[in-house]
């Protein structure tokens, strides 16, 4: 992987963390990075998926693609919220 590659992974989990963040209601207790992190893996394995369930490549916006990482990221954002309350 790139240099390029590395940074788009990255401007890319931190849009798709901040939108499953605002997909939960009331406040998580995580900060900017988890959240961020937990962006970044919703969004490599929601491309992982996408492309297993053959969504990942249109003529236009994949679409179903961000729905998918972005309902993961919001799992991964509740997951890690819920496992800090109880810690």
């Amino acid at each position: 992987m790139e240099i390029s590659g590395i940074i788009s992974a990255i401007i890319i989990g931190i849009v798709i963390g901040v939108l499953g963040r605002l997909v939960l209601p009331g406040r998580q207790r995580i900060g900017v990075l988890w959240t961020i992190l937990v962006g970044i893996v919703a969004a490599l394995i929601g491309t992982a998926l996408a492309g297993a369930l053959g969504v990942s490549d249109t003529s236009g916006p994949d679409w179903i693609e961000w729905l998918i990482q972005i309902a993961l990221a919001a799992v991964g954002i509740a997951a890690l919220d819920r496992a800090k309350a109880r810690a």
